[in-house]
């Protein structure tokens, strides 16, 4: 005890003299708070002892203080690695490579450390993974965690799955908040997320949690332009009648997901959304060190909140810390730096030693998460189209025109011009390099930066350049207009070009401008897919003999088909530049579109490695559709290939891309002396 005295003084006993004032839960199962303040103080003073302690408080815990002041009172403890779910934007299909189970915390260690953290101040631990409740002997460690004096909060993040098998004992052992991870109301919606079954028992687990009196039940939800943002009103009508936090997530970059920006939807364009259905929406009053905007709909049992972590980050409110499963403990989400707890533990380090060493880590962190051009990114892009907000940025603007000088000083003399191109570029393997990782840009996270150029004296365009590859960067510091294949854009009297990389930097062709193998040697494995299409009008006649199976030549879908397949995998062969890759699969799948009279191809491949497969689903689709062309021209020669394209691609560098099929309005091409379907 005198060693809890010597470091927080007063409040390590008065937690105890608290405990009893301090019920988790009522009779009815619904969590309850302790008195606070005023309620609090005033039960205090029937005794003397209690008063006394008031009187004599040490402040907050300095081991868990940092530099600018934050107080870190909330622990999140990752139970597990594992999870029974492959969500798209967390991990890939396959899963991740686990740490071997005894370099895990055991339970033990968890209740060490916890304990450890609780009596310096932490008040609130959530348990999270992996998922947490795939722990087999996660009931009994919220029991421990019950009993430590002075815990007010213990919650859990979890997708859902076994929830409503185990919620009844986690609520007896103590378990008194929860969150509910759900991106989709629509269950074959929510099957294509997470790649597995598992909708039902999710929404299953939620109304278990509101019968058993948890208020409110925080379901997390994570917005992506594309797949779920036309679910916004929906999840809102979800708070109608249960008493829900449905808790709208801005979709955030991590390694095992492929940022891009274009997948965000931002805080204030969810809630236009919602203000446009709901304008009576209200504004709820929120803590100070909350990570979420709150709203609620009037006479709506339940609210919604945004979590706004990249566009507006909440990082100089946090006070919160995190161990993973493997006992390393991380001030910050977004930081690299990690101390292993469970070594020091392991090797006998005492309390005082392991206090020192958490607070010499907390000491250490950062004034908030990333780098500052991870999080000046969307603050500009939401600048660019909310110019008279612009002011409030303007950090963010000078911090790009630094870079910008920066980089013209530093490596202004060893640019070159490609001579196919015209452009500046910095030779492969270039001290760039140490400029990208100096300022935070790395490849693999952030694929696009906006230098700002502005003249003070006049108005001038604002320029966003797209980060060009590790190898060389694109500078363009006199072309004024939009080159071809870019977007151009006006608002009021700023302007935003967007270059993209393709039409700035040919990866093939080297510094003068002749064709060259890219070297993909130094890239990471992972996983890439891309599907192309193809559409081929045969007119009336040809397309009859097609569904009707009488062509001489044969089964015309059937042959096309091996032929698109043959074509993904001979693609290195017929284009000269494209890498062998070993294809882990090829689906070529062809239609009718009695409408057109025409064949409708759809080529899909996938592998694990270094570079993608573009060519080779477009190679299939191509070959495919050239096929079906050969063994039709008897018939006519009034054939149009039309469309060849890709339609999605996944992985790499450039991340993902998508486009809709549903919206190609394809153009008619057909003969006029061909008679229409």
């Amino acid at each position: 005890m005198a060693a809890a005295w010597g470091r927080r003084g007063g409040p390590a006993l008065l937690r105890g003299a608290l405990g009893a004032a301090q019920c988790r839960a009522c009779s009815t199962g619904a969590p309850v708070r302790a008195p606070t303040g005023a309620a609090q103080a005033q039960e205090l003073q029937s005794s003397g002892r209690a008063r006394f302690l008031l009187e004599h408080a040490a402040p907050f815990s300095a081991f868990l203080t940092d530099s600018f002041g934050r107080q870190h009172n909330y622990l999140r403890i990752s139970l597990t690695e594992k999870c029974n779910l492959r969500c798209q934007y967390c991990m890939p299909e396959e899963g991740v490579q686990l740490t071997p189970k005894s370099e895990l915390l055991t339970a033990q260690e968890i209740i060490t450390l916890a304990g450890l953290f609780v009596k310096e101040g932490v008040e609130k631990i959530r348990l999270t993974g992996g998922e947490p409740l795939i722990r087999p002997d996660v009931v009994d460690i919220v029991g421990q965690l019950y009993k430590l004096e002075g815990l007010k909060t213990i919650a859990v993040t979890t997708n859902g799955i076994n929830l409503a098998r185990l919620l009844p004992r986690l609520k007896e052992a103590g378990l008194n908040a929860i969150n509910i991870s759900l991106d989709t109301l629509v269950p074959a919606k929510f099957e294509f997320i997470v790649r597995r079954k598992g909708f039902h028992k999710v929404m299953e687990g939620i109304h278990k949690a509101t019968e058993l009196g948890y208020r409110p039940v925080k379901v997390n939800c994570v917005v992506m332009r594309g797949l779920n943002e036309d679910e916004l009103l929906n999840f809102v009508d979800f708070t109608k009648d249960l008493p829900l936090d449905v808790r709208f997530i801005e979709y955030m970059p991590f390694d095992g997901n492929k940022w891009n920006f274009k997948k965000m939807v931002s805080y204030k364009e969810m809630l236009d959304t919602i203000k446009q259905r709901w304008p009576e929406l209200e504004k709820l009053p929120c803590e100070a060190s909350s990570t979420a905007k709150s709203y609620k709909v009037p006479h709506f049992q339940g609210q919604i909140s945004f979590i706004t972590s990249m566009s507006e980050h909440f990082c100089g409110s946090c006070n919160r810390l995190r161990i993973t499963a493997d006992g390393n403990l991380k001030v910050c989400l977004f930081g690299s730096s990690e101390v292993s707890l469970r070594d020091h533990l392991r090797s006998g380090a005492s309390e005082e030693e392991l206090v020192q060493i958490i607070g010499a880590a907390v000491s250490r962190k950062k004034k908030q998460h990333a780098e500052p051009a991870l999080m000046s990114f969307p603050l500009c892009q939401d600048a660019l189209q909310n110019l008279p907000y612009s002011k409030l940025w303007g950090h963010a603007f000078s911090h790009w025109l630094t870079l910008r000088a920066s980089l013209s000083k530093q490596m202004g003399k060893a640019l070159i011009r490609n001579k196919l191109t015209k452009q500046l570029i910095l030779p492969r393997l270039h001290p760039e390099q140490q400029w990208y990782l100096r300022t935070g840009i790395l490849q693999t996270q952030l694929r696009g930066f906006c230098d700002f150029q502005k003249d003070l004296s006049s108005t001038s365009d604002t320029k966003c350049l797209e980060a060009s590859s590790v190898g060389q960067v694109s500078m363009d510091c006199q072309s004024k207009e939009a080159s071809p294949g870019s977007e151009f854009s006006n608002r009021n009297s700023g302007s935003c070009t967007r270059i993209h990389r393709a039409s700035n930097n040919l990866t093939h062709t080297d510094e003068e401008g002749r064709a060259s193998m890219v070297d993909i040697g130094g890239k990471p494995d992972s996983r890439r897919s891309a599907v192309a299409v193809a559409f081929v009008r045969l007119g009336e006649k040809a397309f009859e003999m097609v569904r009707q199976n009488q062509m001489k030549k044969g089964d015309v879908l059937a042959v096309a088909q091996i032929a698109g397949i043959q074509g993904a995998k001979l693609t290195s062969q017929l284009i000269p530049l494209c890498h062998n890759i070993p294809l882990s699969h090829v689906e070529v799948s062809l239609s009718l579109d009695e409408a057109s009279c025409a064949v409708m191809i759809r080529c899909s491949c996938q592998t694990w490695g270094k570079t993608g497969v573009e060519m080779e689903a477009l190679t299939a689709a191509s070959l495919a559709a050239l096929t079906v062309y050969d063994m039709c021209k008897a018939v006519t020669h009034d054939i149009v290939i039309e469309e060849v394209k890709l339609l999605s691609k996944t992985g790499g560098q450039r991340g993902d891309f998508s486009r809709s099929l549903e919206s190609t309005s394809y153009p008619d091409t057909s003969s006029p002396l061909d008679n229409h379907c």
